[in-house]
């Protein structure tokens, strides 16, 4: 920037201050002979009179009403106790006891930072501002409004002491809730009078007003709010309020805050969800006091089911397997509407800390994560009959394929997972290694798609929370990130609706007092996956026979032929964490066990299946059943032979299995069979992972994961290749197929219908037809304008039909005839015949 340019800003900024200073001038004139203080007694009845309302997705079933049953206590000044008195002073106006209402420096800088910005969102609010905002009817952000606030509070100090206003303004100070003021917060949180409060406690009371939803010490921000209780502290240290001493000892002492009251609330992990958006959106004034009316997308039916089953599965688990806590998020995925938000098995029960809200909490998500990485790879061109070797396999460079750290490296960098049984399957096709979640297999199909490609594709889908690439290595598919529930419940739906996300919303219309309608419901829908890969995804999740191996023919996962479900586990290593996701078209459930301090489990099998299962069932007899559509699974000869699903080597050849010889353009797909050269090796020796649909890499060794990969499937090959049916170059026929020729193909005429007739609309015709053959007919099939009539498999292969049964029948119609004889060859027929209509 210019100094010329730079001197202009400041001139015109200086100018635009001197007249917002004689206007304000000219309105505290104004204002100050004109208002009048309001009356402070009539605050709680405006508050209760314009408390906001959250409804459910109906409309009708009240889920909170913030300021019913509101709690109080009004205690005297010199019953507060001195802690509570300094901290307030010290976060909130370190010039209270200095100035008379305003803080002129403070309404200059926010003037200049508002001038200089063209909006009006600093206020330099005083102790004494804040009561005055408080009690106005409305908190809009108005010259007006700011004028009248800075001459009543100026006003007030005029007629009422300092003791007097702090006093006011800790009596009505909001905690979150229904609480409010500094005695009601002492006893709900400490169960103690505002004046036995130490000094921490006391800080964090004073730390809590500022945003009480934000900051509750129930809620996900615990730990901002130890980091504001800080502050506050830090802040009457350099005012002597306290001295070093105090600060250090108060600073590390460990506070402990009794369990959250019940009261009036349903769905209430839900619905601090949805206040704290509403906060972060409207302002904290407006959503205690502006009279909303929330509707949600909450579904209260799904939601007390959820509870009841989580709570029950919870508590078994916690006998079973020590897991006590669980919680369940559903979403219907082509909405992003949030149904159900169970943020624990109860969100009272102080014994596990009920009030956290485990749904938007980071865990890991154990192999819960691998259907991102596969979706990846499908996108690149891999397909679900791809093969890559299960083998124990050392996938650190600085270690051998032993994994014995090479001279000078950490042998603890070494890394050679292991699937869950410890067993390893040699060659397994990704729809094998998804369906039944090996690791290792897994590990290898992360290093093809890429890491960095995989945490693209995860954020695209809506996982927000796995924000730096260079953190994770190849353990991210195995659940080396955290990631929050809410967020996994959301990325599936995008496997749900083939591709496009739908971002989860929680509220479908926000109403102020006065019927004027502030936010509705908008879809966001966008395409972050390509349909084939998503439907690919489905359709191995779904696929019974692929996941039997590991869960059984009929497990929690499986809801017989009829129904479209997909699902994926997820558990953790040092089993914290136990995930369940899965969906059909139209919604989608995923569910935590654990503990909330991240205690290990029992080692177990699966523990969020069930209790998962119990709320499908549940769902899924209230909603339509709706299919996957099926996937495009590319098969083109183009492809590399194991990505196409072919490891015994890169050479095949196609034969005519009944005679034996090479196949030609004659030989129908019946009976063509696609043999290959055995050489075996690692997918690395024929593909290049940076273009997987290339050619061949001319030097694999290039691949630092070549070499390791491949001596493993060398010596697995070496110690099973006596298993296989082995082919060698000299095996390949010279001779090519001579049973399926053009002189071998049957010869079919038609002679009855013919074009020399006019049939009637309601006669019988019946078909006659002529045929030679080198091979006896064994069937034909017969079509009237390209529409199946029926076949016939007996000679003479006569069928009749009549004209008017023709859905499509026409004045002047074609009848054709296909003809199959007993090694597969096939002719057809065709002749024109007129009906009368």
């Amino acid at each position: 920037m210019s100094k010329r340019h730079y001197k202009k800003i400041v001139v015109n900024g200086i100018l635009l201050l001197i007249s917002m200073g004689l206007l304000a001038v000219s309105g505290l004139a104004i204002s100050f002979a004109t208002a009048k203080i309001p009356d402070f007694k009539s605050f709680e009845e405006r508050k209760i009179a314009r408390s906001t309302k959250i409804y459910d997705r109906t409309g009708k079933i009240l889920l909170y009403n913030i300021h019913e049953d509101i709690k109080r206590t009004t205690v005297p000044f010199n019953e507060m106790g001195v802690y509570i008195k300094n901290a307030v002073v010290a976060i909130e106006d370190s010039e209270f006891y200095q100035h008379k209402g305003v803080r002129p420096k403070a309404i200059i800088r926010a003037l200049w930072f508002n001038l200089s910005r063209g909006e009006f969102s600093q206020g330099g609010s005083t102790i004494t501002q804040q009561i005055i905002k408080n009690t106005l009817l409305t908190s809009e952000k108005t010259i007006i409004r700011k004028l009248k606030e800075w001459v009543l509070s100026i006003k007030l100090e005029q007629v009422v002491g300092k003791e007097e206003i702090l006093a006011l303004y800790l009596n009505e100070s909001p905690y979150g809730g229904n609480i409010y003021g500094i005695q009601e917060a002492s006893t709900s949180f400490f169960g103690k009078e505002s004046s036995e409060l130490t000094l921490a406690e006391a800080a964090y009371l004073a730390a809590i007003p500022k945003a009480p939803t934000y900051y509750s010490p129930y809620g996900e921000n615990k730990y901002k709010l130890d980091n504001r209780k800080n502050i506050v502290l830090r802040r009457m240290k350099d005012l002597a309020f306290i001295s070093e001493e105090e600060y250090e000892d108060s600073r590390n002492e460990v506070v402990e805050f009794l369990p959250r009251e019940k009261f009036g609330i349903r769905a209430p992990h839900f619905v601090f969800f949805v206040r704290e958006y509403l906060e972060r959106k409207y302002g904290k004034d407006t959503v205690e006091q502006g009279g909303l009316k929330i509707i949600t997308t909450l579904d209260y039916e799904f939601q007390e089911k959820a509870e009841e089953i989580v709570l029950r599965h919870a508590l078994q688990n916690e006998e079973d397997w020590n897991a006590s806590n669980a919680s369940l998020v559903a979403i219907d995925p082509k909405t992003g509407h949030i149904l159900v938000m169970v943020g624990s098995r109860n969100y009272f029960d102080k014994e596990i800390d009920g009030n956290f809200n485990i749904a938007v909490a980071k865990r890991q998500p154990g192999s819960s994560f691998k259907p991102f990485v596969y979706a990846t790879a499908f996108k690149e061109r891999y397909t679900p009959n791809t093969v890559v070797f299960d083998l124990p396999t050392e996938f650190q460079s600085t270690c051998d394929y032993k994994g014995n750290t090479l001279p000078g490296y950490n042998q603890d960098d070494c890394y050679s997972p292991r699937n869950f049984n410890n067993k390893f399957k040699g060659p397994v096709t990704l729809r094998e290694a998804l369906g039944q979640s090996i690791n290792v297999a897994s590990v290898k199909v992360l290093y093809l798609a890429g890491v960095a490609d995989s945490l693209k594709t995860a954020k695209d889908m809506g996982i927000k929370t796995l924000t730096d690439p260079n953190r994770y290595g190849l353990t991210l598919v195995l659940g080396g990130g955290e990631v929050r529930l809410l967020d996994m419940v959301s990325a599936y739906g995008v496997f749900a609706t083939g591709g496009i996300r739908h971002p989860y919303k929680s509220i479908l219309q926000v109403e102020d007092a006065f019927g004027n309608i502030l936010e509705e419901y908008r879809d966001e829908p966008g395409r972050v996956l390509d349909k084939n890969s998503a439907l690919l995804v489905s359709d191995i999740l779904s696929d019974n026979v692929a996941r039997t191996p590991l869960f059984g023919a009929n497990s929690f996962i499986y809801f017989g032929e009829d129904k479209d479900v997909a699902g994926k586990t997820g558990t953790t290593n040092d089993n914290r964490d136990a995930w369940m996701l899965g969906y059909t078209p139209n919604i989608v459930v995923g569910v935590w066990s654990g503990n909330n301090d991240n205690t290990p489990m029992k080692k177990g099998s699966s523990i969020s299946g069930r209790l998962w299962r119990d709320f499908m069932d549940v769902a899924l007899q209230k909603l339509p059943d709706e299919k996957f559509e099926e996937p495009i699974i590319d098969n083109d000869r183009a492809l590399a032979n194991i990505i196409r699903g072919i490891w015994q080597g890169g050479e095949t050849y196609l034969i005519d299995s009944l005679s034996g010889k090479l196949a030609t353009q004659y030989t129908p797909p019946e009976t063509e069979e696609e043999l290959v050269v055995t050489s075996v090796h690692s997918i690395l020796y024929w593909i290049n992972k940076e273009n997987p649909i290339g050619e061949a890499p001319l030097d694999p060794t290039v691949d630092n994961q070549f070499e390791r990969w491949e001596i493993i499937v060398q010596e697995w090959w070496g110690k099973n290749k006596h298993t296989f049916s082995l082919v060698a170059e000299e095996d390949i026929p010279t001779e090519v197929d001579d049973i399926h020729t053009p002189e071998t193909q049957p010869v079919v005429v038609i002679k009855e219908p013919n074009g020399d007739k006019i049939y009637n609309q309601n006669q019988q015709i019946t078909l006659v037809i002529d045929s030679t053959s080198h091979y006896p007919l064994k069937k034909i099939d017969v079509f009237v304008n390209n529409i199946y009539l029926g076949s016939v498999k007996n000679s003479p292969f006569t069928f009749s039909f009549t004209p008017s049964d023709v859905n499509n029948l026409q004045n002047t119609n074609e009848l054709k005839v296909i003809a199959r004889d007993s090694v597969f060859n096939s002719t057809q027929a065709t002749v024109q015949f007129i009906v009368a209509l």
